[in-house]
């Protein structure tokens, strides 16, 4: 089972990610862009090289990522519950903020072909306010993307949420403000019967 965690940075998907692997060493952890050999040089270009890079080349190498991440950590773990920090809700979202003339139908079939043609199984959107967005991205460094600043990614959370409601996957929107606790609980709930 292919699951994602969605959301903006600072949203707390990461740490739930982490909390949820204390519990439970056989699940399978990953991340979008960087998890493989190719991604890694990609997140290079992507996320910290000064290169200036249209919109179109944008999208097409996080689809890149998304394919090598596809072929070399889902499939041979497809008989585990996989998890991924991020996924192509996040990609199409970014696409869509960089060039709103993009269509999600459109958008969601080249992420599908990215994928060997299967969506993943179940998502859990962490939604953020600005006010916390604001207070949690003071304390760490920004890459490129998130140097865009602190409008331009709750635009990008507004569009995660529109395509989100676009897919006929299984999802849950959890609200980033509530306790590390709370929200464990819940995403344990969510998940239940995949372990």
């Amino acid at each position: 089972m292919l699951v994602l965690f969605e959301g903006i940075d600072t949203s707390g998907k990461t740490t739930q990610i982490e909390r949820l692997k204390s519990t439970n060493a056989d699940i399978k952890t990953t991340f979008e862009p960087g998890a493989t050999k190719l991604g890694k040089e990609l997140r290079t270009i992507l996320l910290e090289k000064d290169l200036k890079i249209n919109a179109t080349a944008e999208l097409l190498l996080f689809l890149a990522d998304r394919a090598e991440h596809y072929e070399k950590i889902i499939v041979p773990n497809a008989d585990k519950l996989v998890i991924s920090d991020r996924g192509f809700l996040s990609g199409i979202a970014y696409a869509l903020t960089n060039n709103q003339n993009l269509d999600i139908s459109f958008l969601i079939e080249v992420n599908r072909f990215a994928l060997g043609g299967k969506l993943p199984d179940k998502i859990l959107f962490f939604k953020t306010t600005k006010e916390l967005l604001n207070s949690r991205i003071k304390t760490k460094s920004h890459d490129k993307i998130e140097s865009r600043g602190i409008e331009y990614l709750l635009k990008v959370q507004e569009n995660m949420e529109k395509v989100l409601k676009k897919t006929d996957i299984e999802y849950i929107i959890l609200d980033a403000n509530e306790s590390i606790e709370s929200l464990h609980v819940k995403v344990k709930m969510f998940l239940d019967g995949a372990f």
